[in-house]
């Protein structure tokens, strides 16, 4: 499993949740197998400064991912996401390594879409 987080720091697992997903500078992409970390690879937003819809969520699909978790996300992002078959959660920003211990432990689930624009 893959699950990428929108970060607000190049700093892997200890980087900081990002309040949005698509204005956010860097994506934490946490390999996964039997809740265990198989890799870590972060990589810059490269529609950080200006994005149509859909480019972001297309991109996380491309790098063929399962699930996307962030601080805030609007609700055509949420269906972009569902369109292709990447589960969106959101959840307060606190350390991606804590997210995904909360995630781990079965408590993430779904996506409170945000008036975000």
């Amino acid at each position: 499993m893959k699950i990428a987080f929108a970060s607000e720091e190049n700093k892997g697992i200890e980087s900081m949740l990002a309040h949005h997903f698509g204005r956010c500078p860097y994506y934490v992409f946490v390999e996964t197998e039997n809740k265990k970390i198989i890799s870590i690879d972060t990589k810059e937003n490269p529609f950080f400064n200006q994005h149509k819809p859909g480019e972001i969520p297309q991109f996380i699909a491309e790098e063929k991912t399962d699930t996307i978790i962030a601080g805030g996300m609007g609700p055509k992002a949420i269906e972009w996401f569902e369109k292709l078959g990447v589960k969106a959660i959101t959840t307060p920003p606190k350390k991606v390594k804590d997210i995904l211990t909360d995630y781990f432990a079965g408590k993430l689930v779904g996506a409170e879409s945000c008036n975000v624009r």
